[in-house]
C-alpha cells in the first residue's frame, strides 16, 4: 500500500510540475474574480478571448518550430505582413484577400525552412534575416508605411473577424479549432511523431530514416502560413491593414510557448500548454488594465515580472515531481 501511494504521490507531482502555468492561470483568475468586479463579466470574457484568440494561432506555429529545437523570430514581422496583404486583397474579394497573404507568408516560413534544414544554418539568424525581409517588404507595398489599405465596409471579408456565434468572434472560434487540429497532428500522427524525435534527438532521428529535413522545411512554413492567417483575420477585425502592429510579437509567442512547458531546446511540448499560456498572459494584461493607475511605462514591467514568476513557480514545481516530494 505505501509503494503504491509513493508512486500515486509521484504521479500527481510530475503532473503538477508539467501543469505549472495551468496552477499559475487558476490562481490569476480566481484572484482577479474576486479582486475585479468587471472581470467576470460576460462582455470582459468575451475581450480576453478575442484578445488571445489572434496570439494563440501565432503561437500555435511557434510550437511546432519550437519542439524541433529551432526558432522564428520572424513571426511579427510576417503577422503585420498578412495583415496589409489581406486588406489589399480584399479589393478582389474574399478569396484573393485569404490566399494572397496565405501564400506570401507561407513562402517565407518556407525560406526558412529551407535555409535551415538544407544549409544547416542557424534558425536564430536565418529568422532575424526574413523578419527584417518581411518588414521591408511591408514597408514597400505601403510607401514606407504611409499607406493604410482600408477594407470596404461591404466586403464579406470583414466577417471573418467582426462576426461572432453566441457572442463570440469568430476569431476565437477559428483558434479553437486550430490549436485542436495541430493537437491531434502533434499527438496522433507520424508527421506529429517526427517532430517531437527532431527535436529530441536529431542524429538518432535520421538513423531511424526520419524525414527530419523535410519536418524542418513544413513547420517553418507552417509556422509563416499561421502568421499570416492571424494578420488576415486581424486586418478583417480592425477593417485595415495596420503596417505597425506586430512589432515584439514574436517574443509574445515564445513566452507563452515556453511558459506553456515547451522546452527550448525541443524534443517536448504540447498545443495544450500553449493554449494556457496565451491564456494566462492574456488573464495579466486584462488584470494590469483592470487596476488602471498604473503608468503605461510600468505596464511592461509589471507583465514581465508576473511572467518571470510563473517561470519560476513551474521550474519549482517540475523540480519537486522530479525528486517525488
Amino acid at each position: 500500500m505505501t509503494a503504491v501511494r509513493v508512486r500515486l504521490r509521484r504521479g500527481i507531482g510530475r503532473g503538477i510540475g508539467r501543469q505549472g502555468a495551468a496552477v499559475a492561470l487558476v490562481v490569476m483568475v480566481l484572484v482577479a474574480w474576486l479582486s475585479f468586479p468587471r472581470f467576470g463579466s460576460p462582455d470582459n470574457l468575451r475581450d480576453m478571448a478575442l484578445q488571445g484568440s489572434f496570439l494563440a494561432i501565432v503561437a500555435l506555429g511557434m510550437t511546432f518550430v519550437i519542439i524541433t529545437g529551432g526558432i522564428d523570430l520572424s513571426v511579427g514581422s510576417v503577422y503585420a505582413l498578412g495583415g496589409v496583404l489581406a486588406a489589399y486583397g480584399s479589393q478582389w474579394g474574399f478569396v484573393v484577400a485569404l490566399v494572397l497573404p496565405l501564400a506570401v507568408c507561407g513562402l517565407i516560413g518556407l525560406l526558412n525552412g529551407v535555409l535551415v534544414a538544407r544549409t544547416g544554418m542557424a534558425p536564430f539568424i536565418v529568422t532575424l534575416a526574413t523578419l527584417l525581409l518581411a518588414r521591408g517588404l511591408l514597408l514597400a507595398i505601403t510607401s514606407e508605411g504611409s499607406t493604410t489599405y482600408r477594407i470596404a465596409s461591404g466586403s464579406a471579408f470583414l466577417e471573418l473577424g467582426r462576426g461572432t456565434v453566441f457572442g463570440f468572434g469568430y476569431p476565437v472560434f477559428l483558434a479553437l479549432a486550430l490549436c485542436l487540429a495541430g493537437g491531434l497532428v502533434l499527438r496522433r500522427t507520424r508527421f506529429g511523431q517526427s517532430v517531437l524525435a527532431t527535436g529530441g534527438a536529431e542524429q538518432s532521428a535520421v538513423l531511424m530514416g526520419l524525414p527530419v529535413a523535410r519536418t524542418k522545411v513544413l513547420v517553418y512554413t507552417m509556422s509563416g502560413v499561421l502568421s499570416g492567417f492571424a494578420g488576415a483575420v486581424t486586418a478583417a477585425y480592425l477593417e485595415s491593414g495596420v503596417t505597425v502592429i506586430g512589432v515584439g510579437l514574436e517574443l509574445d509567442a515564445i513566452s507563452v510557448v515556453v511558459i506553456g512547458g515547451t522546452l527550448l531546446t525541443g524534443g517536448a511540448g504540447t498545443v495544450l500548454g500553449t493554449v494556457i499560456g496565451v491564456g494566462l498572459r492574456t488573464v495579466i494584461q486584462n488584470v494590469i488594465n483592470q487596476i488602471g493607475t498604473l503608468d503605461s511605462n510600468y505596464q511592461s514591467v509589471v507583465s514581465g515580472a508576473f511572467l518571470l514568476l510563473v517561470v519560476v513557480l513551474q521550474r519549482s514545481l517540475a523540480t519537486r515531481a522530479a525528486r517525488g516530494t
